[in-house]
Order: C-alpha cells, then sequence, then structure tokens
C-alpha cells in the first residue's frame, strides 16, 4: 500500500462530468479516486456505493474521482465510457486514464480500487477489491473533519461532478 504524498493525475486523456482537475488545486479537499473500468464486474458492484458518497458528502467537501483505466482495448474508446457512466448515473467526475498513467504511478494491480487523500495531498487510505464501505466512510468522515479544522476552499471545483450529465 502507498502512503506519503499522492502522485498527481498523469497523461490524463479526457473527462466526464468535469472540466480537467489537479489533485494540487484540489489541495484543501479530501479526494477519493475510485479507480474501476467499466468492463469489470467488481467494479460494477461498487459504483452504487460511490455514487452514495457523492450523494452523501460531496457538499461537504468531498470529492469523488472515477479513475477509468481500462483493461481492454474496448473500453479505451471515449464513446463507450460515456455510455457507461450514463447507464451507471455517474455523475462525480471521470478521468480517463486510457494509457494506464496514473493507475502506474499509484501502483495498482487489481480493479477495483480506492484511495483516500487527505486535505494535505497525503494518501491516508487504500482499499482492494469490493466490500469495506463502513470503513471508507468512516474515513472519509474523519478526513472531512480534519479538512474542516483548516477550512475548505479550492476555486476549480465550482460546480464539480454535481450534475449528472456528459460533456
Amino acid at each position: 500500500m502507498m502512503m506519503g504524498a499522492a502522485p498527481e493525475l498523469e497523461d490524463i486523456g479526457g473527462w466526464i462530468n468535469s472540466g480537467p482537475l489537479t489533485l494540487k488545486g484540489l489541495r484543501g479537499r479530501v479526494v477519493f479516486l475510485d479507480f474501476w473500468t467499466y468492463g469489470c464486474y467488481n467494479c460494477q458492484n461498487t459504483l452504487p456505493e460511490m455514487k452514495e458518497l457523492h450523494a452523501k458528502y460531496g457538499k461537504e467537501g468531498l470529492v469523488i474521482i472515477g479513475v477509468h483505466t481500462p483493461e481492454f482495448p474496448y473500453e479505451r474508446k471515449r464513446e463507450n465510457v460515456e455510455r457507461a457512466v450514463a447507464s451507471a448515473g455517474l455523475a462525480y467526475p471521470i478521468a480517463l486514464d486510457s494509457k494506464n498513467t496514473t493507475w502506474k504511478l499509484y501502483g495498482n494491480h487489481y480493479w477495483p480500487r480506492q484511495t483516500i487523500i487527505d486535505h494535505n495531498g497525503e494518501v491516508a487510505y487504500e482499499h482492494v477489491g469490493e466490500g469495506g464501505y463502513e470503513e471508507m466512510e468512516a474515513k472519509v468522515v474523519e478526513l472531512l473533519k480534519e479538512a474542516r479544522g483548516v477550512g475548505i476552499s479550492g476555486p476549480e471545483l465550482a460546480g464539480v461532478g454535481t450534475a449528472a450529465r456528459v460533456e
């Protein structure tokens, strides 16, 4: 598991539901990276939990970014990812990591994988696979309380993930 400074999102080929985001620009927020691919059955099983976290804590300062990292060539096509995002009703930002660059920076080997980054840009929690949702939510709440103590801000976030649309 990785701890310490979170690597920046690198070589992102596009965004769905958001303009380009950077971890540096999100400093002061709690950022939840959900590494997934739409063709992965286990990843699909985690999406309702990600949607619930976004609905409960998005206005509290949590930013969920679905880092779509394909396993197969057909999963690299933006239009296929857009259809999957729309079908699943995902409203939070989706980063298209089609060359698997960010995936590799985080040392990933399995789908799905969740990484939670604190308001200082440090990796605070990681989880591989399905389950562990109560533990993840508890960590989000803990980190949001810590962030609230120092103030949550970020001009880059105007309207991030607040609409269920694909751009």
